[in-house]
């Protein structure tokens, strides 16, 4: 197993073991985070009914971001998913990192959505 499998597999792992103890409702969605090298995403997900309440990424057209794959970059979609939670009517969220380390870009998504008005 190369390197990048390993890391890769560790993550899935500790992801479905985060997974097992987490889940999103509907007055209390999880909120999803995935990172890549490039780009960071942040999903609302109902889990009772397996939909996608709101999301917000580096990718999305509109998106005043220079490199996807900062701090600066994950704080702008903090705020931004965190606004349009609160425009859809939600205060409080479980955040579910995806099996990545809580450092960085994930740390800096879930701070600014925090200081933009959801509760975790």
């Amino acid at each position: 197993m190369t390197t990048k499998s390993k890391k890769y597999a560790n993550r899935k792992r500790r992801h479905a073991s985060i997974r097992q103890k987490i889940k999103g409702t509907s007055e209390r969605p999880r909120l999803n985070v995935f990172r890549s090298s490039k780009h960071i995403y942040a999903q609302l997900i109902d889990d009772e009914k397996g939909v996608t309440l709101t999301s917000a990424s580096t990718m999305e057209n509109g998106m005043d971001v220079e490199n996807g794959g900062n701090k600066e970059a994950a704080s702008k979609i903090g705020e931004v998913v965190a606004k349009r939670a609160s425009e859809k009517g939600y205060e409080t969220v479980v955040f579910d990192r995806g099996g990545f380390v809580y450092h960085g870009r994930v740390q800096a998504l879930a701070d600014a959505a925090r200081e933009n008005g959801l509760h975790f």
